[in-house]
């Protein structure tokens, strides 16, 4: 499809990518109601026409392994039956009423995905939270973003990265810490290194990972810490630049609060004790903070690094601090920039998209947001349940004891993303109802539905995503959905009249939607009550807060250093190093942490359809330390048996210096529908962080052995075949 000639297109349109946070703008190859083409658009403002190769490959996914009608089955043992769109939505309407009936509300959930449309998040929240009663609506955003989110909430007053990417190009420091930048946001990465050559003296990066990975490559300065310790480090930096004379005082005293308490932790965490706890050199702790502290513009860049951890918020909350104490934040080329997994997890959020969230970034614990968003929905005060629902994680525990009895997933493949798989399928073998509404089938997740129903994907339908630096951009529809492919929107909206909602859930359109939506962001830091369809096909994207019709959208948030905050103050939060939950010991020696492959995305549905994409990794890889290899007589190549507390895997050895001693990496993206052995996840913990409620992806404790042949022989025939599959 690539190779398609341009002159052999039919018309160009513009859209955006569907895959990471970077919110690429496309330009986009029409023949024959197929899309054929995929180019970089230089007029977006976000990524100039720069692209990965990901999007590029994008004709490939649309047609093969497609979802093309409803069906239904009364249990998981028979086969799907073809059925019509009245008669699987009346079903599913028919067991979700007689479910909450019987249990009442909390006995059914939503699990919904960072790939949304706004217009999607905003139906299914609002028919779960307003109508159904239940706060029971998650996303797997809450895999990624939820630590982020909530430690800008806790220092700044709200969710919502204060930088922009054209910040960039004014930086003269990037810390790049838990994030692999140069794989997973590849368009970010080529405007830092832009950004390096322009001044290469003067300009100074420094990266901060375990793996010595492609972003470690235009490091100045290179830490590879130990796995869990950031906060450690980045107390250290602070104590450094305490003792260095190189904090503003200034305005930590007039726009912040608490610094005094961090100032009495960090004094606990000089750089030779953090040189202990993460196995580092002092004196590159110290090199690192000097240049943060000396820098007229730091920024920061993280993701699942930081994010996926028992402490992930604590980790946020600690690099939110170097910024407020040297008044890195709402300047030019400056701020803590959380880079987003999933292209919409942050309009998502803005939506309302999590249990404990409403529209416009009200809390649900919040009496008065509730009655607002009571009032603006048509629903008697009280409507709205005052507790938020239960988390991903605890959603699927729930489901798995019993509890919840009908889940709904919609655009994401839970039985390969989350942690500790045996429980996620527990899970869904154990409820009394599971609708999956997806884009293709097979998957692991729709292998385990009762009611399937076919969605269309990006360019069959329209609407508005968010991308990391608060940027809005409007997707058209370029095609027709295959088959009886819906719109999410719509699939959602069908829902609620089928459940008797219809004067509520009167739409036609997703322009209807977002207008309706535009309304609950007025007044709110994600104001764009400005914006509409219209305005986005005229202008192009736009960042919010954008109030008004005529506002051309805000670069950075708070430029006068007044917060969302009571009083307008930014507030420090102490925190302390706590390691992982599972540390090394003598049965399971080695730290696992796990993350993307470069040409891959998440669960591989869209991406495992292109040869080309396929092809740097095609199966399931170990990266170790040649010490570590040694250790259990491990050679490059072979495969291993990989097994944690939970469960095993295989993968095959990539023995390497630029893993640190101690630890492996695996790439996350196989499931067990292609290989029950595959799976990483098989291995991960379903420990989370206390507040945000994210699981500690990046760590859990494992032992790796070599796949000798009698041990191929114990194993069943199909485990056999299974391995050498590998």
């Amino acid at each position: 499809m690539p190779g398609i000639p341009t002159q052999n297109i039919d018309r160009w349109s513009k859209s955006y990518c569907p895959y990471c946070g970077v919110g690429c703008g496309l330009t986009v190859g029409i023949k024959d109601n197929r899309v054929v083409k995929v180019k970089g658009d230089p007029d977006h403002p976000s990524s100039r026409g720069d692209l990965c190769a990901k999007p590029i490959y994008l004709p490939d996914s649309l047609q093969t392994g497609r979802l093309l009608y409803p069906y239904m089955r009364p249990h998981q043992e028979v086969p799907f039956q073809r059925a019509s769109w009245d008669a699987a939505l009346q079903q599913a309407a028919m067991q979700f009423k007689q479910i909450i009936t019987r249990y009442g509300p909390q006995a059914v959930a939503f699990y919904g995905s960072g790939q949304f449309l706004t217009e999607d998040y905003y139906v299914a929240n609002k028919l779960a939270k307003g109508f159904l009663r239940t706060n029971n609506f998650d996303a797997n955003s809450r895999l990624c973003m939820a630590s982020a989110a909530a430690g800008y909430a806790s220092a700044l007053g709200s969710d919502g990265p204060p930088a922009a990417y054209e910040d960039i190009d004014l930086a003269d420091c990037f810390l790049l810490i838990g994030t692999n930048t140069a794989d997973c946001h590849p368009v970010i990465f080529d405007r830092i290194k832009q950004r390096k050559r322009s001044a290469p003296d003067r300009v100074k990066v420094i990266v901060v990972d375990p793996r010595e990975t492609a972003t470690a490559k235009i490091a100045d300065l290179y830490l590879p810490l130990r796995p869990g310790t950031d906060i450690a480090l980045l107390n250290a930096m602070l104590h450094v630049l305490l003792k260095a004379s190189l904090l503003d005082g200034s305005f930590i005293a007039q726009h912040t609060h608490h610094f005094e308490q961090v100032e009495a932790t960090v004094e606990r965490y000089p750089p030779e004790v953090a040189a202990e706890i993460c196995d580092l050199p002092a004196e590159l702790i110290v090199k690192a903070a000097l240049a943060f502290g000396r820098a007229t513009g730091a920024l920061s860049f993280w993701s699942m690094g930081v994010n996926q951890s028992t402490v992930g918020v604590s980790k946020n909350q600690a690099i939110i601090n170097l910024h407020l104490a040297t008044g890195q934040i709402g300047r030019p080329g400056s701020g803590p920039f959380s880079l987003t997994g999933q292209p919409n997890a942050m309009g998502g959020r803005e939506a309302g998209g999590l249990v404990h969230l409403l529209p416009g970034y009200r809390l649900i614990k919040n009496p008065t947001h509730r009655l607002e968003v009571e009032a603006h929905w048509g629903v008697p005060a009280g409507r709205i349940a005052p507790q938020p629902g239960l988390t991903a994680i605890e959603m699927f525990e729930a489901a798995a004891r019993g509890q919840i009895k009908a889940l709904w997933i919609a655009g994401t493949n839970p039985a390969v993303s989350m942690p500790q798989l045996d429980l996620v399928e527990t899970a869904l073998r154990r409820a009394e109802l599971v609708v999956v509404q997806d884009a293709y089938h097979p998957t692991d997740t729709t292998h385990l539905a009762h009611i399937l129903l076919p969605a269309a994907q990006w360019s069959e339908k329209a609407g508005v995503m968010t991308n990391s630096e608060r940027r809005l951009t409007y997707l058209p529809k370029l095609v027709d959905p295959p088959g009886e492919a819906r719109p999410d929107w719509q699939i959602f909206t069908c829902f609620a009249q089928a459940l008797g909602f219809t004067q509520a859930f009167p739409y036609h359109s997703s322009a209807e939607i977002f207008a309706e939506f535009v309304g609950l962001t007025q007044g709110r830091l994600c104001d764009y009550s400005g914006v509409s369809h219209a305005r986005l096909q005229d202008e192009g994207p736009l960042q919010w807060p954008c109030p008004t019709p005529t506002h051309p959208g805000t670069v950075r948030l708070y430029p006068e250093a007044r917060f969302t905050t009571p009083d307008g103050r930014a507030s420090f939060t102490p925190t302390e190093h706590t390691g992982p939950v599972e540390g090394p010991d003598t049965t399971y020696p080695l730290i696992l942490t796990t993350g993307r492959l470069k040409n891959q995305w998440h669960t591989m549905t869209r991406t495992g359809k292109s040869e080309s994409l396929r092809r740097e990794c095609p199966e399931p890889i170990i990266e170790l330390h040649p010490a570590d290899a040694a250790r259990w007589d491990i050679a490059d190549g072979k495969l291993v048996k990989v097994a944690s507390r939970r469960g095993a895997a295989i993968a095959r050895a990539c023995v390497t210096l630029k893993i640190k001693e101690g630890t492996c990496f695996m790439p996350f993206h196989w499931g067990r529908l292609l290989g029950y052995y595959k799976a990483v996840n098989n291995l991960t913990t379903t420990a989370t962080d206390p507040i945000s409620q994210e699981p500690e992806l990046k760590a859990c404790a494992v032992q790796v052995s070599p796949l000798w042949m009698m041990e191929l022989q114990r194993q069943p025939a199909s485990t056999v075949l299974e391995m050498v599959e590998l």
